[in-house]
């Protein structure tokens, strides 16, 4: 039983590395108003080797940065946030580039991300207390607010 929860683990893992990347561009393009299809999602399956190790990767730096303690492990959560936005703008970007780019264009927005994600809290506690069945709703609302702070944030010049 373990081991098939384990295999259904890493399939989910592996998959959802480029359908993150094919949510996100789903989104970009809903804010700047263009056609959106829900096959679009699985658009980015080209970019199945370097969606997965730009996920692997900030999965272990963040790991370790949480070894020093919890707190610059959630620092650098923040921090490595916009890579898969990056790097479905920037195919062509290492996932080494897409973090070191997504680390300076969060210098300084850290904070106003995680106030977003904050302001999401009530409508997750009416959401658990549904059962699970609001987060049908909430989840993409989330994804879309926040690729619309993505869509605010790259239009600043980097430091």
């Amino acid at each position: 039983m373990q081991l098939l929860f384990f295999k259904h683990a890493l399939v989910q893992y592996v998959i959802g590395s480029f359908v993150s990347l094919g949510l996100i561009q789903y989104n970009l393009d809903l804010i700047d108003g263009k056609d959106v299809e829900f096959g679009q999602i699985f658009s980015k399956a080209s970019m199945f080797g370097k969606a997965f190790w730009l996920r692997l990767r900030m999965g272990i730096f963040t790991f370790l940065w949480t070894l020093l303690l919890i707190i610059p492990g959630i620092i650098k959560s923040y921090a490595y946030s916009m890579s898969g936005f990056i790097m479905a703008e920037n195919p062509e970007m290492t996932a080494k580039e897409a973090m070191q780019v997504s680390e300076k264009m969060m210098a300084g927005n850290k904070w106003r991300l995680f106030c977003l994600q904050f302001s999401f809290i009530g409508w997750q506690i009416l959401c658990i207390l549904s059962l699970g069945i609001g987060f049908l709703w909430l989840t993409p609302y989330m994804n879309a607010a926040t690729a619309a702070f993505y869509d605010e944030i790259s239009r600043e010049p980097l430091n």
